[in-house]
């Protein structure tokens, strides 16, 4: 199925609505317009498993352009909005884009860019343009909304978040398949999560990230609805579930934490008893968030742990999670591995790298040794994303953390999840980060760097806070685990799609001491 199929079939219903201008796009709409796009982009030269980039914001055409980019056979490289212009200049060049669109709203890093990446030789802006881009919706206009003579579907290659390196592209293999075959996530959606035609799905993270493009992709695959929010805001999430009769969403644990640090009287507000299946993956969700928002939504949270590689994919619905809370699931898509440094693997119970031993096959673009990185040591064909784990005896896995961000204190590993998850849960705290930052006796030493919900006024009101938070954490967890020091922040470098770039809090305390480990 894809949108040209409910097109025909219901072509007036809303495809996707844009939350906060209300703006529906119907399938026929969206149909229309993916058309006109698939027939520009060929005309340009871009042949079938060319490479393409896009820059924008959540925008009412975003899924015009992606749905244009897969009618069209394309590789399309989905860039964060909030990338340096060196990053996505990188981005553009090193995915060997042939095309390049943007939107006015990103206009100045667009010009800044434009001398910079010679392949894309088709730029487009939306909303207006500048010099080096053409209109967008001039171009576009200029093309028939016919489809093309070869319906072979796209796919993505999308770029890690760089949360610990620099970005890399992640190549699946790419075939020549029939434009309408669903991808995993659609299959995923519909057998796990009960999607259908009648769904009515929100989505609240930034289009450019693996889950919400692929969440929203899977929908209009399937024939339901979505509701794109421009940007998240707690109140506003919950408000949208009783306006629209949200069934479905997919979010991150920090979503979780804002509603939760709403007044009670505001969360009682907003009826959210529509939603059947509210997901959530991409970091470790703490114990007492997850337990509180079960209380509150009853058994319809869903995780799961998969990454962009797609080398597998972990699951557990509520009841599960209660029976084992703090897992992020059972392998329902290959069988996972926990391996030692050596690749051999350990009982259950005991912590080290986790594997995957599947079918898939993907390799980072660009970068062999990052690929080589990501396999098995003893070459048995499993995989890794980099995070660190354990079965139970059960075979649920349990997150610690990534492996990047381990901290070795006195030769003693400690997985600063533990305490980030303790201290989130601190009336006085918003957001945490925690990290290994420079000592000379035992080489690291646990910090926390801290987003409370209101700056101390006063260096005495700080120090009181930090001894308050420390003895906290230290209540629930051994004090080797917690932070001997608490430093306070406005804001934490955090990506919309709720990975924290931990990575650039790190190097600032590491910078001082002329190293890095």
């Amino acid at each position: 199925m894809f949108p040209g199929v409910h097109a025909t079939s219901h072509p007036d219903k809303p495809a996707y609505i844009m939350a906060a201008t209300g703006k529906v796009v119907t399938y026929r709409e969206l149909d229309d317009a993916a058309n006109r796009l698939s027939n520009l982009l060929r005309s340009a030269g871009l042949a079938v498993g060319d490479h393409i980039a896009i820059c924008m914001e959540n925008h009412e055409r975003y899924m015009e352009i992606i749905w244009g980019c897969h009618y069209a056979g394309l590789i399309y490289t989905a860039c964060s909005s909030r990338l340096t212009s060196d990053e996505l200049t990188y981005i553009v060049n090193d995915c060997g884009a042939k095309a390049f669109i943007t939107s006015k709203y990103k206009a100045d890093q667009a010009a800044e860019i434009a001398g910079d990446m010679p392949g894309a030789t088709l730029r487009l802006m939306v909303d207006g343009t500048i010099p080096g881009y053409d209109a967008y919706e001039t171009a576009v206009a200029a093309q028939p909304a016919t489809r093309l003579p070869e319906l072979i579907g796209g796919m993505d290659m999308l770029y890690s978040s760089g949360t610990t390196g620099k970005p890399k592209g992640v190549l699946g293999t790419f075939q020549r398949t029939e434009l309408g075959q669903p991808n995993g996530v659609a299959a995923l959606s519909s057998m796990l999560f009960g999607v259908t035609d009648q769904s009515i799905y929100l989505s609240p993270a930034p289009l450019y990230h693996a889950a919400p493009l692929r969440f929203n992709l899977a929908v209009h695959f399937i024939g339901g609805t979505t509701v794109i929010m421009e940007h998240f805001d707690a109140e506003e999430y919950l408000k949208l579930i009783e306006r629209h009769k949200v069934t479905h969403s997919q979010l991150v644990p920090t979503m979780f934490v804002r509603m939760l640090k709403l007044p009670a009287d505001v969360r009682g507000r907003y009826d959210t008893s529509t939603l059947q299946c509210a997901i959530h993956a991409a970091a470790p969700c703490p114990v007492e968030i997850k337990r509180q928002m079960i209380e509150w939504w009853g058994p319809v949270i869903h995780e799961y742990y998969a990454g962009t590689e797609g080398n597998g994919f972990v699951y557990c619905n509520s009841e599960m999670w209660l029976a084992n809370p703090g897992t992020v699931g059972k392998a329902i898509q290959g069988v996972v591995h926990i391996c030692d440094e050596n690749g051999e693997e350990v009982p259950s119970g005991e912590s080290g790298t986790v594997f995957f031993e599947s079918g898939a096959v993907f390799e980072y673009h660009n970068d062999p040794e990052k690929t080589r990185g990501s396999r098995d040591p003893k070459g048995r064909g499993w995989s890794t994303l980099g995070d660190v784990g354990y079965l139970n005896d059960d075979g649920f896995l349990f997150l610690t953390d990534r492996k990047a961000f381990m901290i070795i204190s006195g030769g003693v590993n400690i997985y600063p999840q533990e305490s980030e998850n303790v201290l989130i849960n601190h009336p006085k705290v918003t957001d945490v980060a925690v990290f290994g930052v420079p000592n000379e006796e035992f080489g690291e030493e646990v910090k926390a760097v801290v987003q409370p919900v209101a700056m101390p006024a006063s260096d005495d009101e700080a120090k009181a806070l930090e001894r308050e938070l420390i003895a906290y954490c230290r209540s629930q967890l051994a004090d080797l685990k917690c932070p001997r020091s608490v430093d306070f922040r406005p804001d934490l470098p955090r990506h919309p799609t709720g990975k924290l770039y931990k990575r650039l809090l790190k190097d600032e305390y590491w910078k001082a001491a002329g190293r890095s480990i």
